[in-house]
């Protein structure tokens, strides 16, 4: 911002609509070329502006600002060592919802903690403790498998999730996941193919939670049957924990098959060069 004075920066802008296309590529590049503190004046120019030629250009630029901005982010999250769950899971919600602060989502996150705490009793075994969280989750909350939109992008941003108490599998379990490891028990994601569930994994003591039937528990069998009904061969990864890193690229991947039913092409090869960078 320091670079231009209001005068100079107002002149660039009014020349985004230029008819020499160098002209208004060198002002795109002078501008982003600021940094992601320039987007509040381009939003003002944008509501300003009567111009939808320059309106087109800024709402542009604004997004290539905030398209930086996440895919820094998410490069320092995969940098990070502990790859917390929810900072990582709020980077991808600034896809849709770029303006979305980490303490909002933290906040209502902490809330849906706070409400299964009251009723949790860490004395319990681990079957009734499961079922203490299933009953404030899916019938208190009332949170519940979005069947009707099952392909909405909207199932994998954690803020629309949380405001309609409608996702998908793994939106279902990361909420589920992120109050368990909250609550210090020993849950975690399992990558099954077509289908996201947990597994209550301790000791000699491990049996598998489906959020997205209100928290069903069942055991490693139904897996085997699972995986037969499938025709796929049993491989480790169906039965273990996965990583944080690997709830990201899913969350990615339903992200880019949701856009592709959507016929927005764009937006799956943005969704692609951010799996890229997670999988270099």
């Amino acid at each position: 911002m320091n670079t231009f004075t209001p005068g100079e920066l107002n002149a660039l802008v009014s020349l985004l609509d230029d008819t020499d296309y160098e002209v208004r590529s060198h002002v795109r590049e002078q501008i982003i070329s600021l940094g992601t503190e320039i987007i509040p004046f381009l939003e003002e120019k944008w509501e300003t502006s009567f111009n939808p030629e320059i309106q087109k250009e800024i709402e542009e630029m604004v997004h290539d600002l905030q398209f930086s901005l996440l895919k820094k982010r998410l490069i320092e999250w995969k940098e990070s060592e502990d790859r917390d769950l929810l900072t990582g899971l709020w980077i991808i919600n600034t896809y849709q919802y770029p303006d979305l602060e980490y303490e909002k989502l933290n906040a209502e996150m902490h809330q849906i903690y706070f409400e299964v705490w009251t009723a949790f009793k860490n004395d319990l075994p681990p079957y009734d403790q499961v079922r203490i969280i299933n009953n404030v989750l899916f019938n208190n909350l009332r949170f519940s498998a979005n069947t009707k939109n099952f392909h909405s992008p909207a199932n994998s941003m954690l803020s629309a999730v949380l405001d309609s108490r409608r996702g998908n599998p793994l939106s279902l379990c990361a909420i589920y996941l992120l109050v368990g490891k909250k609550l210090g028990l020993p849950i975690y994601g399992v990558n099954l193919p077509n289908l996201f569930v947990l597994t209550y994994k301790s000791g000699d003591l491990t049996f598998y939670i489906n959020a997205f039937n209100k928290g069903l528990i069942f055991s490693k069998q139904d897996i085997f049957n699972y995986l037969e009904h499938l025709k796929l061969e049993p491989k480790d990864e169906y039965f273990e924990p996965c990583a944080y890193l690997q709830i990201l690229m899913r969350t990615l991947r339903n992200l880019s098959n949701s856009f592709e039913k959507l016929g927005e092409l764009e937006k799956v090869e943005e969704v692609k060069e951010l799996m890229s960078i997670l999988e270099d």
